[in-house]
């Protein structure tokens, strides 16, 4: 896509290496089996409907020597352009990639969603927020990097993936503090 790009758009940047850390590693305490994984294809069903706007999205991966041809195909099929990185062992490939499309689409008229918890993206996403443009972060609330909080007052939107989004099929075990108007005593007993 280019700035010639007719209308509103929505850019969707995946750091799927970081929500699936954080759901193995965090959430979970073990490697995610594939039912617990999101469904990336409801996160660009969100951001369609609620911005109201077609999406593009990208999701951004690490790959050593060899394309994981059938994550890739699934990826394509439901709609993102899988962006396959490699890089040397000490460079964190997936967080540059998205740190300079970040920096990009400062330059464009677009919106952007980032799913990510990951604080190393604060400062770009501080950078669009000082524009016109909406800018969201998506991922877990109880682990979404702090220094995000900062930027809300400044028009930074947060959405939850299990409890905004929707993104998964099974009920995650996750321990977060719950609005009063929300809380069924029959999820404790």
């Amino acid at each position: 896509m280019n700035d010639s790009t007719p209308g509103p758009l929505t850019y969707l940047l995946v750091d799927g290496e970081n929500i699936d850390a954080t759901l193995g590693m965090s959430i979970l305490g073990r490697r995610p089996q594939p039912q617990e994984r999101p469904r990336w294809d409801r996160l660009l069903r969100f951001a369609e409907k609620v911005w109201d706007q077609p999406v593009q999205g990208l999701f951004f991966l690490a790959v050593d020597t060899e394309l994981p041809m059938p994550f890739v195909q699934a990826l394509t099929s439901i709609g993102y352009r899988p962006v396959p990185l490699s890089g040397t062992p000490d460079q964190k490939v997936v967080d540059l990639a998205i740190q300079r499309t970040l920096e990009e689409i400062a330059r464009r008229d677009a919106d952007v969603m980032l799913a990510s918890n990951d604080g190393d993206f604060v400062p770009q996403v501080e950078a669009l927020v000082s524009g016109s443009r909406r800018v969201a972060v998506l991922g877990f609330e109880e682990f979404r990097n702090s220094r995000f909080a900062a930027l809300v007052p400044r028009g930074l939107e947060c959405f939850d993936l299990e409890h905004d989004v929707d993104a998964f099929t099974v009920e995650l075990p996750r321990i977060r503090v719950i609005p009063i108007d929300e809380f069924d005593p029959n999820d404790f007993l």
